[in-house]
């Protein structure tokens, strides 16, 4: 099955998700905010590599109630449809599964980035900021917390409220695999030049290129400079690394770009 992304004139998309590996000359797009899985850098387990249904596999081994197993499958559907482009739906289901498994919470970034697209900003700082400080080795969450905020208070206060750096990288590995992701949070923090951000990736690996242009729109829409963010988010979506699967695209009315669709996927880096 393959499908294809349209675009209209405004730019907030829903989107369809096919995992096929079909290309057209539509433009493709992938989001996956997980280090890639390759023997050829250090080994870093953070708590995405094992998902939030740890514990529910810890509670089926004990004989646990059935809440934490339940809660686990809400959080495969909320997935689910938000890969599907049920946005609102998805919310419904991670919220489902916190009331079920009240531990969930420190996990469900996925959560954060759903109220991110919907729009429900304070809710998904909120989010980000308890996965942060439950998971401290995180950085995408506080790029995401600061794209929350941003809206609410404006670019400079949203700066001064940053999870400092401190927070994030104190437990990251030496020779982290993902150089494109410290650069990103410098430039979000501190500020900097996309443009500049991009070109420094634009060489090398397929994956640095595509978050590198990512990032380099997510900041422009922070910004609240439209065009710019979509020719980056574009970008990416036309990478090798982001065909990887091809989706269904239709623009809606919004100021910033609807631009997650693999965000749940652990990819092997090529």
């Amino acid at each position: 099955m393959s499908a294809f992304m349209s675009i209209s004139h405004n730019l907030k998309p829903a989107i369809l998700v096919s995992p096929s590996l079909h290309h057209s000359s539509s433009f493709p797009i992938l989001l996956s905010f997980k280090s890639p899985f390759s023997l050829t850098h250090p080994l870093n387990l953070t708590r995405r590599l094992f998902l939030p249904s740890v514990s529910g596999i810890w509670d089926a081994l004990t004989g646990a109630n059935n809440n934490a197993r339940e809660a686990v499958l809400a959080i495969r559907r909320g997935m689910s449809l938000f890969r599907q482009g049920d946005v609102s739906g998805s919310l419904v289901e991670f919220d489902k599964a916190m009331q079920l498994d009240p531990r969930q919470k420190a996990y469900l970034w996925q959560r954060g980035l759903t109220l991110y697209y919907l729009n429900r900003f304070e809710e998904g700082a909120e989010q980000f900021r308890f996965d942060v400080a439950q998971n401290p080795n995180d950085t995408e969450e506080s790029i995401w917390c600061f794209l929350c905020e941003a809206p609410l208070y404006g670019v400079d206060e949203a700066r001064k409220r940053f999870l400092e750096e401190s927070s994030c990288f104190y437990f990251l590995p030496l020779g982290n695999p993902r150089p494109v992701m410290r650069e990103a949070y410098n430039m979000f923090k501190d500020g900097g030049d996309p443009e500049k951000f991009v070109a420094a990736f634009s060489g090398g690996r397929d994956s640095e290129y595509f978050y590198a242009s990512l990032y380099a729109g997510l900041y422009y829409e922070s910004q609240n400079e439209t065009d710019a963010a979509k020719v980056h988010i574009v970008a990416a979506c036309q990478s090798s690394y982001g065909q990887r699967f091809t989706v269904s695209v239709e623009i809606g009315s919004s100021t910033k770009t609807f631009c997650s669709v693999s965000i749940f996927h652990d990819e092997a880096d090529s």
